[in-house]
């Protein structure tokens, strides 16, 4: 996911005793074969909002798109502090991975077409998507494109259970 793996920290806190940092690149292989993404944006009244999507890992980063009357696409507006999650719902197998950053739109009509090519290997005809001035067509409405830079991703390991912590910058 990023050009150079970021070391991670074991959180002996949240973790087994036995549990080692989980790899990152097992943790970029499971942002990047997710099918599904859940992300968590801040309401202008403060209160979160949280909304299933699907996206792509391209460039070092996780990127989405939304309806710009979407909930979330508002929410982007006031502030583009956000998270990200993907894994399984299973306590005691897997690893979900929490990506916390900042959204930031894309309108470069090249960086646009290579995300749409990017949605279409990955996850078909069914999200076949046109670039448009500013974003995507394809599914009603033009879709802006939102890339979330990692500040920070949290890897949540269960055999043992274990706490990773990559950070990114200064986070």
């Amino acid at each position: 996911m990023t050009q150079h793996a970021p070391a991670g920290e074991i959180d002996s806190r949240f973790s087994d005793p036995s549990a080692t940092p989980t790899p990152w690149d097992e943790t970029a292989r499971t942002l990047e074969r997710a099918q599904l993404y859940w992300l968590t944006s801040v309401r202008a009244d403060g209160r979160p909002h949280v909304t299933p999507l699907v996206g792509v890992v391209s460039d070092g980063a996780v990127h989405f798109c939304t309806g710009l009357r979407e909930q979330k696409a508002r929410n982007l507006d006031h502030n583009a502090h956000v998270a990200l999650t993907t894994g399984n719902n299973a306590w005691d197998r897997g690893l979900d991975v929490v990506v916390e950053g900042t959204a930031t739109r894309i309108t470069d009509p090249a960086a646009l077409q290579r995300l749409a090519d990017t949605y279409e290997v990955k996850y078909g005809s069914a999200w076949h998507f046109d670039v448009t001035e500013g974003g995507f067509t394809g599914q009603g409405d033009v879709a802006a494109v939102f890339r979330v830079e990692p500040a920070k991703v949290f890897a949540f390991a269960k055999e043992p259970h274990g706490q990773t912590r990559y950070r990114f910058g200064d986070a």
